[in-house]
């Protein structure tokens, strides 16, 4: 949960690295999150199953889309890479595939052009 809390505190912050586990934790709360937000929708009949969305996770989505930004760029940037890779993800399939790879992949040692390690960096 700290490393979902600490993305959000840098919620558009797009400079600097990011760790794995702060991007792969990130998204595990945000997706546990977003089915608890739709089961609620679904209890309190704001669940649309024509679009397969409700009030509260439609919200949660949208909130959720510039720090998931944010964390993802600083995760290319961790890699030695521009955030502007995210847009791969245009390329159907192939840029899920290859983000994917790039965010799994181990961040460059010492320093990069984005910053310090982020594992020797103080918090």
């Amino acid at each position: 949960m700290n490393w979902y809390l600490a993305a959000l505190k840098k919620y558009a912050v797009f400079s600097g690295r990011a760790r794995r586990k702060e991007l792969w934790y990130f998204w595990l709360f945000g997706f546990i999150f977003g089915l608890i937000l739709a089961f609620i929708d679904m209890v309190t009949g704001t669940w649309n199953t024509e679009t397969g969305g409700g009030l509260l996770s439609n919200i949660f989505i949208l909130v959720m889309i510039l720090p998931n930004l944010a964390v993802s760029t600083r995760r290319l940037h961790d890699i030695g890479r521009t955030g502007w890779w995210i847009l791969i993800m245009l390329i159907p399939l192939i840029g899920l595939i290859v983000l994917l790879i790039f965010y799994s992949q181990k961040g460059t040692q010492g320093e990069n052009k984005h910053g310090p390690n982020p594992i020797s960096a103080p918090e």
